[in-house]
């Protein structure tokens, strides 16, 4: 039996029925997963390009499907990993359930010793929540360029800047749409810590803060994130880049872990009755205190 490293559970708004189309059209796959996609069950699935980790050419084979179920293998830099998608019926229309197997440890990811299969797990969170969005009908968040060691990206959030940087800064507001534990002490020279305080004594600090309108965070390897927002009748342009690192290894998989939370981070503020959707997110090696979905 396969032993993952990951799982993801997150509903989607739309019936099962719905949901499997766009997990198996190769037309939808190339709005919410990969640049390219080839499907025709259940002998291809296929996803590649510049927008997939190690994503030069395709290198998935079926394993298993059946209509609620799709277990690929995917060969990630030379390493077989398996990723499986389930789906079940929810009152609130269709529970995803991704399992990824073969993952680096937590420590090589965070320290961007993990080549490709660093940025797998978050490749998957940002690609469940294009599928919700895609599903529901919404603007899509940009995907990264893993060709690419430009590292900025740009979205438009129905709400004022005042609101949308509060939350950003905010830990309590924080907390609820991005799904994790974080310390913020918001002023320059503030300390910011993905885990608390606690997990993380040192942090990243605040260089530049301008309430409503920008702030920026230098981690203690010297990279830098920077949040800039620009209101507009009563929206806010938020554009987010991040800088300071090494261009022959780009930091991918904590930058896709960014945009990720800029899709519920959108949610958050445009849709009346927000509800994450996530419902649980299990990572081995990270203690599950780092987590906190807000149902």
């Amino acid at each position: 039996m396969t032993e993952f490293d990951l799982r993801l559970r997150a509903v989607m708004p739309a019936p099962l029925k719905v949901t499997y189309e766009a997990l198996t059209d190769p037309a939808a796959l190339r709005v919410w997963l990969a640049e390219h996609a080839e499907v025709d069950l259940p002998r291809t699935y296929q996803f590649w390009g510049r927008t997939t980790p190690d994503g030069a050419e395709p290198h998935q084979r079926v394993l298993h499907v059946d209509e609620r179920t799709l277990r690929l293998a995917w060969t990630v830099d030379g390493v077989e990993t398996t990723s499986q998608f389930e789906l079940a019926e929810d009152e609130d229309g269709t529970l995803v359930t991704l399992s990824q197997s073969d993952l680096p440890s937590f420590e090589d990811v965070i320290h961007d010793r993990a080549g490709a299969r660093g940025a797998v797990q978050t490749f998957w969170s940002l690609a469940i929540a294009n599928l919700a969005d895609y599903l529901a009908g919404r603007e899509l968040t940009p995907a990264c360029d893993f060709t690419s060691s430009d590292m900025r990206t740009s979205v438009l959030i129905d709400a004022a800047p005042d609101k949308v940087f509060d939350s950003m800064v905010q830990p309590e507001h924080f907390r609820r749409w991005f799904g994790a534990h974080v310390d913020i002490e918001p002023y320059v020279g503030g300390r910011f810590a993905m885990g608390g305080f606690e997990m993380d004594p040192g942090g990243a600090k605040f260089v530049e803060f301008e309430p409503g309108r920008k702030a920026s965070l230098r981690f203690v390897d010297g990279e830098t994130t920077t949040w800039e927002l620009e209101g507009s009748h009563g929206k806010t342009r938020l554009t987010l880049k991040h800088s300071g690192f090494n261009p022959d290894n780009p930091p991918y998989a904590g930058w896709v872990g960014w945009l990720g939370g800029l899709a519920e981070l959108r949610r958050y503020h445009e849709l009346p009755q927000w509800r994450s959707i996530w419902r649980s997110v299990e990572v081995a090696g990270i203690p599950e205190s780092m987590f906190t979905i807000d149902q």
